[in-house]
């Protein structure tokens, strides 16, 4: 069991999480409960996952959480794409997100193999 606050994969997620909630408050009213809410949603869901996942007994619980959040990065980063494609998010502002959820995404795989190897 650890704080997940002093993780940086939690951190930089919990980060991306405040730009998505920046961001998605400029898209149109109609997307309030589509892809906005959806976005919202899977973004969320990393650092969540995180921390619950930290607070777990054992790592082989904590890498199961964690496989999670890795799965909703990837979900992320195709909603961040189709809202660029739909002119909801500029060029510089995806450019921005995306690498932020590719960068956590790629943490999140190192920590899980290091919890699986460890349980």
């Amino acid at each position: 069991m650890q704080d997940f606050r002093k993780l940086d994969v939690w951190k930089q997620s919990h980060d991306l999480v405040l730009e998505v909630y920046r961001s998605t408050a400029d898209f149109p009213g109609y997307e309030r409960f589509g892809l906005s809410q959806q976005l919202r949603r899977c973004s969320v869901s990393i650092p969540s996952n995180i921390a619950e996942g930290a607070s777990r007994p054992t790592d082989r619980d904590f890498a199961r959480f964690v496989a999670m959040a890795i799965a909703s990065a990837s979900e992320a980063e195709y909603q961040l794409l189709l809202a660029h494609d739909l002119g909801y998010v500029g060029g510089d502002r995806h450019e921005l997100l995306s690498n932020a959820v590719v960068s956590i995404r790629r943490m999140l795989i190192t920590l899980h193999r290091r919890l699986a190897h460890s349980s």
